[in-house]
């Protein structure tokens, strides 16, 4: 069984959909890692976990997870660094992945501060 993204009927589709598109708009709608694929849709979704990032910007610093924080921060700059060499290359899901590394590494430094400072 092959998934949707790969079906002819599929590409048919999403190809007379963007008959419908202003001609400016159609080659990012039909790119590879554009809307008809997963390859954009799964990355947008992950812009959750920068708003839940944001979010614990006004958590108090103790009740930060370090670790789990860090595995966040590190595999967001992985996939930061992966989706920048596969091709083609995948510019929301780099940005997304900045960001969320970003944000961990700010509540890390913050929770990392009052532990520092608690242990003394």
């Amino acid at each position: 069984m092959t998934s949707p993204g790969n079906s002819s009927a599929y590409r048919r589709l999403m190809s007379q959909i963007a008959t419908f598109l202003p001609e400016r708009f159609r080659a990012a709608f039909l790119h590879p890692a554009g809307p008809t694929t997963v390859f954009f849709w799964a990355p947008t979704f992950k812009w959750g976990l920068v708003l839940a990032g944001i979010g614990d910007l006004k958590r108090p610093p103790d009740t930060i997870s370090l670790s789990q924080t860090a595995s966040l921060m590190v595999s967001s700059a992985i996939w930061s660094r992966y989706s920048l060499v596969i091709t083609p290359k995948n510019y929301n899901l780099f940005s997304v992945n900045l960001f969320v590394c970003g944000t961990g590494m700010y509540n890390f430094i913050r929770g990392a501060r009052y532990h520092m400072i608690e242990d003394t």
